[in-house]
C-alpha cells in the first residue's frame, strides 16, 4: 500500500517541439522512443525509456520551463557525454557540491534543467 518505485518522470515541452526532443533526448543521450498509447498521443509530447529509466515530455500550454525541479540522470561514462553536448553547443555546468559524485546541469531544447551524474 505504500509506493515503491518511480514509474516515469514528465517535463513539460511547448506544443511542436517533438523532433527537438527526440533530437536532444534520442540523439544526444540515446534513449530509445517508446510509444505512446492511442488514447495520449493525440495530446502530443513524446516518451523515451532506456531500461528501467522512463521519461515523458508532455505538451503544456502556456509552456514553462523547469528551471529549479529537474530529472537526475545516473550516466556511466559523464566526461565522455559532457564532451558530446559540448560538440553539440551545449555547456554543461559542473558543480562539485555533492560528495561521492561527479555532477553537472544542462538545459534540454525547452530550458527544463537536467542533472546529469555518476558515481566516483
Amino acid at each position: 500500500m505504500y509506493p515503491h518505485a518511480l514509474h516515469h518522470v514528465q517535463l513539460a515541452m511547448p506544443e511542436g517541439g517533438e523532433d527537438e526532443a527526440r533530437a536532444f533526448y534520442g540523439g544526444l543521450l540515446g534513449l530509445e522512443e517508446e510509444e505512446k498509447p492511442e488514447a495520449l498521443a493525440a495530446r502530443g509530447g513524446v516518451w523515451f525509456r532506456r531500461g528501467e529509466l522512463r521519461l515523458h515530455l508532455g505538451v503544456e500550454t502556456p509552456f514553462a520551463a523547469a528551471r529549479k525541479a529537474h530529472p537526475a540522470l545516473e550516466v556511466r561514462g559523464l566526461g565522455a557525454l559532457a564532451d558530446r553536448l559540448e560538440r553539440a553547443g551545449l555547456a554543461p555546468r559542473w558543480d562539485g557540491a555533492l560528495p561521492g559524485m561527479r555532477r553537472f546541469y544542462v538545459d534540454d531544447p525547452f530550458g527544463n534543467r537536467i542533472e546529469f551524474l555518476e558515481q566516483v
